[in-house]
């Protein structure tokens, strides 16, 4: 993946281009459906497929006070699925106060004067520029002056409603990882480093992993069956998401069991895909109680596994 950061560093490619505008927090079925349109169009001309998106989210410069306390997806997290979906080339532009007063045709001439740019493709309703009076309809008018095809994406609709990062994020927070699979097209992840904790797993019996997760959105707190990508393998795995009642009731960590596995990934990237939920946090009344809840949990774990049952779809 080439990672740019100025709509100048466009000048640098060889190959006609065909981006995909937006944020993307999620990169749910909505999100791909633009992002889909660009990598078609550079499978048709020979070229690269790449997207344009903003770090921080800009609701946090224009609205910090509505701005969601959670995002859907790290900007590294955001690389990764997007590579998995045909993008070559991941455009960050740094969202700033300037930036967001920048007038929106000035923005999109800009754009569209990358020598190489042959498509954009937007949400139809997609807004950008000072005010937000930049529309699709602008980036069409610009565009048609350079040869440049614009491609307005209709939003994508589940059970009469526009699937949108705002309704994934309320579904993890109902818990309902059911619907969030179904918005996403794949289970809810996040993605962190592995950092050392207290040794409390090992102790246990049941080494774990701590994850770095930092401000992605988790679904509650419990027990859940995972699979988590290390090393460009998936494992199965038990994860604890919460404040461990029984032997800290500190911070909220997420903790991953990973079944069958024995070696150390501490610094390593870890994607954590989260299945099924077998139980929420519970306070046990000794360390004892706790190891035979956590064999339980690990059986279940394992049953559901064996069953193909354990990731939600």
């Amino acid at each position: 993946m080439l990672r740019l950061s100025t709509i100048a560093d466009l000048e640098t490619l060889e190959r006609p281009l065909h981006l995909a505008l937006g944020v993307f927090d999620g990169v749910h079925i909505g999100h791909q459906a633009v992002i889909g349109a660009a990598v078609a169009g550079a499978e048709e001309s020979g070229g690269v497929a790449g997207v344009l998106t903003f770090e921080p989210h800009p609701i946090q410069i224009l609205a910090p006070d509505r701005a969601p306390r959670r995002i859907l997806s790290s900007l590294e997290h955001k690389e990764r699925l997007l590579e998995g979906l045909g993008v070559t080339v991941f455009l960050v532009l740094e969202f700033t106060s300037e930036l967001a007063q920048q007038p929106a045709g000035e923005f999109a001439a800009g754009l569209v004067a990358a020598p190489t740019l042959r498509q954009l493709s937007a949400g139809e309703d997609w807004k950008f520029g000072r005010q937000r009076a930049g529309t699709v309809a602008l980036l069409e008018s610009l565009g048609a002056r350079e040869g440049v095809m614009v491609s307005a994406i209709s939003s994508v609709m589940m059970d009469g409603e526009r699937v949108s990062s705002t309704r994934l994020r309320q579904a993890l927070r109902d818990g309902n990882l059911k619907a969030a699979a179904a918005m996403l097209g794949r289970p809810y992840a996040v993605m962190g480093a592995v950092e050392r904790g207290a040794q409390l797993g090992r102790a246990l019996g049941f080494p774990t992993a701590n994850i770095a997760v930092g401000d992605e959105q988790l679904p509650p707190d419990g027990v859940y069956a995972v699979v988590v990508t290390a090393t460009g393998e998936d494992r199965p795995g038990i994860a604890n998401l919460g404040v461990r009642p029984t032997v800290s009731g500190e911070r909220r960590l997420l903790e991953v069991h990973l079944l069958n596995f024995e070696g150390d990934l501490y610094g390593v990237d870890v994607e954590v895909r989260f299945g099924r939920r077998l139980r929420g946090e519970k306070k046990y009344a000794d360390v004892d109680a706790l190891k035979e809840q956590i064999l339980c949990d690990v059986a279940a774990a394992r049953a559901l596994f064996d069953e193909g049952e354990a990731m939600v779809c």
